[in-house]
């Protein structure tokens, strides 16, 4: 079970294709949408939110703390938020636990689980790399979604699918995208 968390930061895109391929994939799936994500897909893409919905197993509210992810016992493999804002990051840098995407990285790191952030900003201040480095030394991998210019994309769809694989790499599921000397 993979958890995908979608935050208020661009780069909405990769996350619904990572979506689209795990459940093309049937890998079984979380979804928690925040609030400003919700207005971000909206303005930043031509996705509905309905459709993004459909494609995860289940859905939580973003406000719902009795939801399964809230508790250690619930067992998600990993979690990936993507995109991941700096507020965001700053919360689970700080313990602030106040809405179920930031409760449930929390019980990601206290439980030892795999959880990668697609942190979304540019450039970084000071603050965003410290939180990113106390972080990093718990284990959480920060991962920016930095387009691979390897590929030679033609087009924003390819840089999307290089990207989504990556994060499914790093998720450890296979994907045949291109790699380097490929």
């Amino acid at each position: 079970m993979v958890l995908i968390s979608i935050t208020g930061a661009s780069g909405i895109a990769i996350a619904v294709k990572i979506l689209e391929i795990l459940e093309s994939k049937r890998v079984k799936t979380e979804l928690i949408v925040s609030n400003t994500a919700k207005v971000i897909i909206k303005t930043e893409t031509n996705y509905d939110l309905s459709y993004i919905r459909e494609l995860a197993t289940y859905e939580y509210d973003i406000d719902d703390f009795t939801a399964p992810p809230a508790s250690g016992s619930h067992r998600f493999q990993s979690m990936i938020i993507i995109p991941c804002s700096m507020k965001t990051l700053s919360a689970i840098a700080n313990g602030y636990a106040d809405n179920l995407i930031t409760r449930a990285a929390d019980v990601a790191i206290k439980e030892k689980r795999r959880l990668i952030l697609a942190v979304r900003e540019s450039p970084f201040n000071a603050i965003h790399l410290e939180h990113m480095l106390k972080l990093a030394r718990l284990g959480v991998i920060i991962a920016p979604p930095i387009p691979s210019y390897y590929i030679k994309p033609k087009d924003i769809d390819q840089l999307i699918d290089q990207s989504a694989g990556r994060y499914l790499d790093l998720l450890g599921i296979e994907t045949n995208i291109k790699r380097w000397g490929d």
